[in-house]
């Protein structure tokens, strides 16, 4: 049972099989404005935000043909994509399942699977413009743990990037709290004319989430070896 508080803020009573920690995390999605926005608006999830202010700020999707949606469950990025660029090759791969999008090629499967770049970039049928990856690995609780698992991932997809992307093209990766680590900038500043690091305002203040955005793809014969 929800209660309205003068400020108009929504409180939940804890209910007797829910915990302390679910209690707050339904309160605090009740009164998330970038939530009802997306409920409001048909995104899957507030993470469309992040995407478009990301966009708004570097205009990742201007002129973009061909975009690759790393880790694309529930596919909020991908519902982006589509209704800016009802005319692009939009591919998105997860472990997790996504229900369909319209125009979208959608996989269920690990990306770190050796066959999925190559089903990937058969998929997309030529150059990526962009690729995206929202991935992050599932956290054990140990803070070094968690960041060099994240960073494999990130890694693994500037890898695939530089194999998929067109010159002059982006890529777009979370990353966690004081961005990418010094070895994976420099492997991105070799590939890329710019690398930078955002936090859109619909990542939340408490959240260890930055994003790595690099542009301006120099071609893969000056990517990594």
């Amino acid at each position: 049972m929800n209660n309205r508080t003068l400020t108009g803020k929504q409180r939940v009573k804890t209910a007797r099989k829910r915990t302390a920690a679910s209690t707050r995390w339904l309160e605090r999605q009740l009164n998330d404005p970038y939530v009802r926005r997306a409920k409001a608006e048909g995104y899957r999830s507030r993470a469309a935000y992040k995407l478009i202010e990301l966009d708004e700020r570097f205009g990742l999707l201007k002129g973009a043909r061909r975009v690759v949606d790393l880790g694309v469950a529930p596919g909020g990025w991908t519902q982006v994509v589509r209704r800016q660029l009802p005319n692009a090759t939009v591919v998105g791969i997860d472990l997790l399942p996504t229900d369909p999008i319209e125009g979208a090629v959608l996989m269920e499967m690990d990306f770190m699977d050796d066959a999925a770049p190559g089903l990937l970039a058969d998929a997309l049928g030529g150059a990526a413009d962009l690729v995206l990856s929202d991935m992050a690995a599932n956290t054990v609780g140990h803070a070094q743990t968690d960041h060099l698992r994240t960073m494999g991932l990130v890694e693994a997809a500037a890898l695939f990037a530089g194999d998929v992307l067109r010159p002059g093209g982006a890529f777009v990766a979370k990353v966690l709290a004081g961005g990418a680590d010094n070895d994976l900038v420099a492997m991105l500043k070799r590939m890329f004319t710019t690398v930078k690091h955002a936090k859109p305002p619909a990542s939340r203040k408490e959240s260890s989430e930055w994003y790595v955005i690099a542009q301006g793809f120099k071609g893969r014969e000056t990517g990594p070896e």
